[in-house]
């Protein structure tokens, strides 16, 4: 694999969100394998969302490019790009806008469902509003989903499967966020598809041990199951990948992208959400597609540091 001078990286990990354990883990495993190919790069742990003081880091540390691996608040919302923009650095994923619009859950289910996707039926709660009655009327039926507009990693998520449990799902998502989403559950197969440039990657289905795919069964259950590539029809294989490129098009997003979809009984494909900094452990969802589309983990590392660079000249 011919490395190219991609000048001094900074890889950017950690943050001030809830997802900092994991963006650690990614940005390490990101590091480890640029160094291993001797891209000249460095570790660069974020610690505050002070504008100013993350500028002076970055600075001190004389970047030519960024390989940004902050997952949630700070890391997927536009806000590191913003920074790296003004900066006039090269970084991966998607830019300014994309971001904040992917991880706004409201404003890209609103995207996606005005551009012709299947999406779940789900009602946006704002926090203020919400504490002037403490009342939901729940029009969309049982089961539902609870959770926080602006965070991933199935943080501060339930799966509500009587109405006497919905209070406390609210109470405890609006514990991550001012917004929040209550949306119906979809039944059907749970399957997540990566776009690395324009190109779908293999369909990954993911079998949890319990019943829904929440943070336990993500990052801690031993017997949750990823089934690469997905066993299903050639024709609905090629749909779900459709669905996910269709939905990486419509918010604007670039380099890559990871989007969680439910596959109804009738095969119909909802997307539930876009990630637009999936996790890059070698052991992440993104980075196991890429490697049975012929893509091991150190050549994905690559690909979006040259991503970067091509994004910086359009």
């Amino acid at each position: 694999m011919e490395i190219k001078d991609f000048g001094r990286v900074g890889v950017l990990m950690g943050g001030p969100s809830s997802e900092r354990g994991i963006s650690l883990k990614s940005g390490q495993a990101v590091l480890s394998a640029l160094l291993g190919l001797r891209v000249e790069a460095v570790g660069i742990e974020i610690t505050t969302d002070n504008q100013e003081e993350n500028i002076k880091l970055l600075k001190e540390n004389n970047l030519n490019a960024a390989f940004i691996a902050l997952h949630g608040r700070f890391g997927e919302d536009g806000v590191i790009q913003e920074i790296l923009e003004k900066m006039d650095l090269p970084y991966t994923a998607s830019g300014v806008a994309a971001s904040r619009l992917a991880m706004d859950k409201i404003g890209s289910l609103e995207r996606l469902k005005a551009g012709g996707l299947d999406v779940p039926i789900f009602r946006a709660v704002d926090k203020t509003d919400y504490q002037k009655t403490k009342i939901f009327k729940n029009d969309l039926g049982l089961p539902l989903v609870v959770k926080p507009a602006n965070h991933g990693s199935s943080i501060g998520i339930s799966f509500i499967e009587r109405n006497e449990e919905i209070f406390a799902a609210i109470d405890l998502a609006f514990q991550f966020d001012e917004r929040i989403i209550i949306e119906e559950f979809i039944s059907g197969r749970e399957l997540t598809v990566g776009i690395l440039g324009q190109e779908a990657l293999p369909v990954i289905e993911i079998v949890p041990e319990g019943k829904f795919f929440d943070f336990e069964a993500k990052y801690q259950s031993a017997l949750t199951k990823y089934i690469v590539p997905a066993h299903l029809e050639e024709s609905i294989f090629r749909k779900v990948q459709q669905t996910a490129r269709e939905a990486h098009r419509l918010l604007g997003c670039f380099g890559c992208s990871r989007t969680d979809i439910i596959l109804s009984k009738d095969n119909c494909p909802y997307v539930l959400e876009i990630n637009t900094i999936p996790g890059m452990t070698s052991s992440s969802l993104l980075p196991k597609a890429a490697r049975i589309a012929g893509i091991d983990f150190n050549h994905l590392c690559i690909k979006l540091l040259e991503l970067a660079y091509e994004k910086k000249k359009i």
